[in-house]
């Protein structure tokens, strides 16, 4: 669902993962996009390809720090050696 939020409401999307700066980075983005976009219509995108990579990308942290803190409680995998 926030997939789909990013790529129709790029700053909302981001807002709503808990990404405020990029958020008003992507304002700004958008702003100067739909300006220039008027020119060069593929620029209309740009917006919601970055929501979209930066939504991922904080997913993926998000999911490596859960990673780090269960081996952290719970200690390696059995058969992991070093």
């Amino acid at each position: 669902m926030i997939y789909l939020l990013a790529a129709v409401l790029p700053p909302l999307g981001l807002l709503l993962n808990g990404q405020p700066i990029s958020a008003v980075f992507n304002l700004l983005l958008l702003v100067v996009c739909v300006v220039l976009g008027l020119v060069f219509h593929p620029l209309l995108f740009v917006p919601s390809a970055h929501a979209l990579i930066a939504v991922r990308m904080e997913r993926e942290k998000r999911m490596h720090r859960e990673v780090v803190e269960a081996i952290r409680q719970h200690g390696p995998p059995p058969g992991y050696s070093r």
